[in-house]
């Protein structure tokens, strides 16, 4: 019987055209990792396209070797045919025109005429023969990507690469590895198993900048032995973990380092339940200069900074709206459950780490009514043991 690692490499050999898929809510680890296997099979000379819903480049990794090759949404998945009989007429010229949205071709013949009988329909078959998920949890994770091309996912064989419990083995081979400490784990030991020839700097960079991120420069409780083993390997193969800790650390811009002293600002703590969290105005944002994609970075911040804190939470108004929408980040230890705690409010992400959204209240009221949730998560944690 074959292990999960010989069927990817069975189908990888199949395949011609891989689609690489990355989750809505992706981390700095889904991305390294997800450039490694980029990386790593176009070694093996396949044409390779990473995707993720609405990707915008995080300044902070902008020193990963061709990261802007990721696209934030798929393109010229099939081909539209349009076939036409011209045994009967000859063609002399084809031209077209768009106009309301709506596209005239327009065929001239040299003799004869050609009618509607003469034409026909048809469509390609999809542009990929394998998808591989990478960080996902379930398909629906994958946001507008999956949403919009259902029968992609439905007809194309799907490899789902992970580390985290709650992943749901979605697909036909189901890479999923919770010992893991990140997802550059797991690709680590495929990279491994598919050939050591593979390893290189830049491989070694991503997977060292994986680890170190998801790990939080390895102060993560999730962190092991074989993890630390991994990271020295990687160090000896060429990458720089002073560098990658430069840029992901210590390479903050004004407006980021603004917005993180509004979140001090605004800094609150529950000793009782190690609870620490802040709120964020729009006018905070436009004080700063900031954008929302640098809440991520502030998140790690209170983690690093508060080590007695099982709970960190971000609450912040939506900047690009004029309505009452109020989105939230919330991280907890390993000994909770982060998509229970927030059930109610239809959290994304996993165990750890979620990112939810609230219509129509103030921040006031979303403030109140999330930490009376997590306090009655807690109490009803409690009360079982």
């Amino acid at each position: 019987m074959l292990t999960d690692i010989q069927q990817l490499h069975q189908l990888i050999i199949a395949s011609k055209q891989i689609l690489l898929v990355l989750p809505l809510e992706r981390t700095d680890d889904d991305i390294a990792s997800g450039l490694t296997l980029k990386n790593l099979l176009e070694k093996q000379q396949k044409q390779v396209e990473i995707v993720s819903s609405g990707f915008i480049l995080p300044s902070r990794l902008r020193f990963l070797p061709k990261i802007d090759t990721i696209q934030p949404q798929l393109s010229g998945l099939q081909q539209m045919i349009i076939k036409v009989n011209v045994s009967k007429a000859k063609l002399e010229t084809l031209s077209y025109e768009v106009k309301d949205n709506w596209l005239s071709i327009y065929l001239t013949t040299q003799q004869g005429t050609i009618s509607k009988e003469d034409l026909r329909t048809a469509q390609s078959n999809f542009k990929f023969d394998l998808i591989i998920s990478l960080g996902a949890r379930d398909l629906e994770a994958l946001g507008e990507i999956f949403l919009n091309n259902t029968d992609l996912f439905f007809k194309t064989p799907v490899i789902n690469i992970d580390h985290r419990a709650n992943n749901e083995h979605f697909g036909q081979v189901n890479l999923v590895d919770t010992t893991a400490a990140a997802n550059a784990e797991v690709v680590y030991k495929i990279t491994k198993e598919l050939g050591e020839s593979f390893f290189d700097e830049q491989i070694a960079t991503y997977l060292l900048t994986g680890l170190i991120s998801e790990t939080h420069s390895f102060k993560s409780s999730l962190v092991t032995p074989h993890t630390l083993s991994i990271a020295g390997k990687l160090m000896n193969l060429g990458a720089d973990r002073e560098k990658i800790v430069k840029h992901l650390y210590r390479t903050r811009s004004i407006a980021t380092l603004k917005l993180w002293g509004e979140a001090l600002r605004h800094l609150q703590t529950n000793k009782g339940i190690n609870l620490v969290w802040t709120t964020l105005t729009r006018e905070d944002f436009i004080r700063s200069g900031a954008s929302e994609s640098d809440l991520q970075g502030i998140i790690a911040e209170l983690i690093d900074t508060s080590p007695e804190a099982k709970i960190t939470l971000i609450l912040h108004e939506a900047k690009e709206t004029d309505t009452k929408t109020i989105q939230g980040i919330l991280n907890v230890d390993k000994q909770y459950n982060a998509l229970e705690m927030l059930r109610p409010f239809s959290p994304k992400g996993n165990k750890k780490t979620v990112s939810f959204c609230i219509e129509n209240r103030s921040l006031k009221e979303t403030e109140e009514m999330i930490l009376d949730n997590i306090n009655k998560y807690i109490k009803s944690k409690t009360s079982s043991i």
